[in-house]
């Protein structure tokens, strides 16, 4: 890794255990998770799978819509490394999922449709207790590389660390119950998503994206704003506006 990457990495880790906020807002903070290890690993798309009060498993997260149903199909089939990885608290990795059907016959040919050929999950654990799972994906059949995973593993044990100390301020019942709520937010946000995709002809990744973007720049919860978007109350065209800016893409991820 170059300076300049070690620096940012450097900054994110602290980014992640800085919790201890007022305006704390969970499903920013992974949000924010799956989109750093994006941008600082060499995968392709990430993932968060969390438990919920009943021990059921749910999408938290996604750094895109293909990682999102993915995500979301996996736990929805019950199959796949994130399923595994939670009910172990150990990794669990795949080099190539063409080879996995007797693994994962439901989720591998639903991750290679979605174009992804590898998956490494870890779990999102502090000592016994497992919250859930981080989960990288590349496509490329390499699987992810050493380097990725150890990077991978340091940051779900960081981003861990802080949702726990960031409740432990109360009681282990607070934390249920904020993961709770950030999984029923993760419901709004789908129908926020779908409100403003069919209002403005956005597809589900960029209305995501304006959605998030409108929130920060006017300094709202982006849980607060989708509420305001699905029961219609929101000026969703200062949302679309916003969203029409034209914004660079980016390119394919970059091996190191």
């Amino acid at each position: 890794m170059n300076d300049r990457h070690e620096r940012r990495l450097a900054r994110v880790f602290v980014e992640l255990a800085d919790t201890l906020v007022d305006e704390f807002d969970m499903l920013e903070f992974l949000n924010s998770l799956v989109e750093r290890c994006v941008e600082l690993l060499d995968i392709a798309a990430a993932g968060v799978v969390l438990s919920d009060q009943k021990g059921k498993l749910a999408m938290a997260a996604a750094s895109s819509e293909q990682a999102r149903l993915l995500e979301l199909f996996a736990v929805q089939a019950e199959d796949g490394p994130c399923l595994d990885c939670v009910r172990t608290g150990l990794p669990v990795s795949s080099a190539n999922l063409a080879g996995e059907g007797a693994r994962w016959p439901r989720f591998g040919p639903a991750a290679r449709a979605a174009g992804f050929q590898a998956a490494y999950a870890v779990p999102m654990r502090l000592r016994h207790t497992v919250i859930g799972s981080l989960n990288m994906l590349n496509t490329h059949s390499d699987g992810v590389d050493d380097t990725s995973v150890l990077l991978g593993q340091a940051l779900a044990d960081v981003a861990t660390i802080g949702l726990l100390q960031q409740r432990a301020v109360h009681d282990s019942a607070i934390l249920s119950e904020q993961l709770q709520t950030a999984l029923n937010s993760r419901v709004i946000i789908e129908q926020a998503k779908g409100v403003l995709s069919a209002h403005a002809g956005l597809t589900m990744q960029d209305a995501f994206t304006a959605l998030r973007d409108h929130a920060r720049s006017h300094n709202l919860r982006l849980s607060d704003l989708a509420k305001t978007v699905a029961d219609g109350t929101a000026d969703l065209n200062a949302i679309r506006l916003r969203a029409s800016r034209p914004k660079p893409r980016p390119g394919p991820p970059k091996r190191h």
